[in-house]
């Protein structure tokens, strides 16, 4: 049930909306932003877990902003997206001449957010070798570049998303539970669209004046009988599959945007 607290947002997670670009007021929502600048001035690790397509990128932005470690370093990392064989370097670094295409010293984003936070995307895509060298970064606050026996100190607040179910990676050997438990102290649930389809309307009048906007066009009106159909749609690919067929609804419609239009393009 929600809090009486959470029905009416603190005016941290006001301001946070304004300051990020977060559409809408659904429950749900209001209740992963408040999560959010709660547990931003502790800290401790935090997970955040939701569908893709369904924003979560913004969260770990919005703790760092709210966090003590602000005027420090926030770095990304899109695990899913670094092929096996270097991810290592892009985490801990490299010495110069440590394999055969290590020309120079490479510092690893470990090292690059340290007094910062670091946020792992699509965690649950690492290799478990990779995600026993996290666990060791995470208890001991050390690293070591590839080539050398050195240890490096790390200040670091990690902040992991995943959206996979990572209790069921557990119990198929694919995801290291004492990891998992260092990750989740807290643990941030994103909405999926469908559960905030009050939404969908103040979404699509956002991304129609950001995209008319962008392409220097007179912004294109939805009959409330385009929206009513848009809102009745499952969109499993959540808001960013609403903003794509927005943005093909305003390319290939009219000025007036028809329920018809909708059913043709969607």
């Amino acid at each position: 049930m929600m809090t009486e607290k959470t029905n009416r947002p603190s005016a941290a997670v006001q301001q946070a909306r304004q300051r990020f670009g977060i559409v809408g007021n659904a429950p749900a929502l209001t209740e992963a932003l408040e999560s959010s600048v709660r547990v931003a001035p502790i800290d401790l690790s935090v997970l955040v877990c939701g569908e893709s397509g369904t924003g979560k990128e913004f969260f770990p932005k919005i703790i760092h902003a709210y966090s003590p470690r602000k005027h420090s370093r926030y770095i990304a990392v899109n695990c899913g997206a670094i092929p096996e064989g270097t991810i290592d370097s892009e985490l801990f670094g490299h010495e110069k001449g440590s394999f055969t295409s290590a020309i120079k010293q490479k510092k690893g984003k470990f090292e690059l957010a340290h007094n910062g936070t670091l946020f792992l995307d699509e965690i649950g895509d690492m290799s478990l070798d990779a995600q026993a060298k996290v666990l060791r970064a995470l208890q001991e606050n050390k690293i070591s570049r590839i080539g050398s026996d050195t240890d490096i100190q790390v200040d670091v607040r990690v902040i992991a998303a995943t959206n996979k179910n990572l209790k069921e990676e557990i119990a198929a050997g694919r995801f290291r539970e004492d990891l998992y438990h260092r990750l989740s102290v807290i643990i941030i649930n994103v909405p999926p669209l469908k559960e905030r389809t009050e939404d969908i309307e103040d979404l699509i009048l956002y991304f129609t004046q950001e995209i008319c906007t962008e392409m220097r066009i007179t912004p294109k009106q939805f009959t409330p009988e385009a929206i009513e159909r848009m809102k009745n749609y499952e969109w499993s690919g959540n808001i960013r599959e609403l903003r794509n067929v927005v943005e093909r609804l305003i390319i290939l419609c009219n000025n007036v945007i028809l329920p018809e239009d909708v059913e043709l393009y969607k």
